[in-house]
């Protein structure tokens, strides 16, 4: 499966009304437009937050892995995970107390 993903003029915070503005390009899940990916700290938030999104099938989680490993390599994010199903089972930082 091929990436989706595109990056975008918009960084940094975004209110709703600019989450509404941006293309479905930016999104990792972007047929439901969850998780925006502007910036470096969004990706970093798309990947920690992945398990927790909600209503979404496996074929748009693979999707999603291939937008947010675009999105990663476009801001230089490092991606240790190679799947999708490896995010969400062990911490993603080194804090001892997960």
């Amino acid at each position: 499966m091929t990436s989706t993903w595109k990056p975008h003029e918009k960084h940094g915070g975004l209110t709703d009304k600019d989450k509404r503005e941006l293309p479905e390009s930016v999104f990792a899940f972007p047929g439901k437009r969850k998780e925006p990916m502007t910036d470096a700290g969004h990706v970093r938030n798309a990947i920690a937050r992945f398990d927790q999104v909600q209503g979404v099938t496996d074929k748009e989680r693979d999707q999603a892995f291939q937008n947010i490993l675009a999105a990663a390599a476009h801001y230089d994010v490092e991606v240790a995970e190679t799947n999708w199903r490896q995010l969400g089972k062990l911490p993603h930082t080194p804090n001892p107390a997960h």
